[in-house]
């Protein structure tokens, strides 16, 4: 049975059942996990989080500084068209395509500790 949903104030903000919720934040939470153990290779490492930080300013564009983890869940499931405009004008390396799910989570699981609602 899923959890009771949570409600970003947006008007296309679609309902977030806790349960959801849950799932998306750990899979924020493993592409914090996989950019950590990118440490041992200092280059890539600063490349990922150049782009992190690329992605994360974007973020803070699309949410503002005031957002619900509903409302962060709904930018989520458009980022991937955003974050890829981003990373590909701003910060592109060789095989950035196939980093953007760790960079895009990564930069997620760090922005949510921002929300009014984050230790709820």
């Amino acid at each position: 049975m899923a959890g009771p949903l949570l409600h970003g104030s947006g008007l296309a903000s679609r309902p977030v059942s806790v349960d959801a919720l849950s799932l998306i934040r750990h899979e924020w939470e493993d592409g914090h996990r996989r950019l950590e153990t990118e440490r041992s290779d200092p280059r890539r490492y600063r490349t990922l989080v150049q782009q992190v930080e690329l992605v994360t300013d974007e973020l803070r564009k699309q949410v503002g500084q005031t957002f619900t983890l509903g409302q962060l869940v709904e930018a989520y499931r458009d980022a991937d068209r955003w974050a890829r405009a981003t990373v590909e004008e701003r910060a592109p390396s060789r095989g950035w395509p196939r980093d953007l799910a760790l960079v895009l989570a990564a930069a997620f699981y760090a922005y949510q500790r921002g929300a009014v609602d984050y230790l709820q």
